[in-house]
């Protein structure tokens, strides 16, 4: 059965930074688009970021550009959300989501909680 685990959230002040991880198994990691989406209660969960299967082709959403990275390492199976200046509207559980790049068959994690406050 195929699993992604998140890890990386917490309590940070505005202004800090955290890197989320997303930990593939059982899954042909290289052969899926990766995404990063958040959700608040009560709202629509939102696309953040996405990357390609090797790395290309990489998109945020407007509200994160220029303070979040996506990336990915395939040998491990991880792709990543580097989050900088971040701000208390950040707040949100963060999920990841991969995509088979033929199939789209899509897969997802549990999340993982950020709370950006002081």
């Amino acid at each position: 059965q195929v699993q992604l685990v998140e890890s990386g959230g917490g309590l940070v002040q505005p202004g800090g930074s955290l890197r989320l991880s997303c930990a593939g198994s059982r899954l042909s990691f290289s052969a899926y688009d990766m995404s990063w989406y958040r959700q608040i209660p009560g709202k629509e969960r939102e696309l953040v970021a996405t990357i390609g299967r090797y790395g290309g082709g990489r998109n945020y959403a407007d509200s994160v550009k220029d303070r979040f990275t996506i990336s990915r390492d395939n040998a491990k199976n991880t792709v990543y959300l580097q989050m900088n200046s971040l701000k208390p509207e950040d707040t949100a559980v963060y999920y990841c989501k991969a995509a088979h790049v033929f199939s789209r068959v899509v897969y997802w994690g549990q999340g993982t909680q950020v709370t950006v406050s002081s």
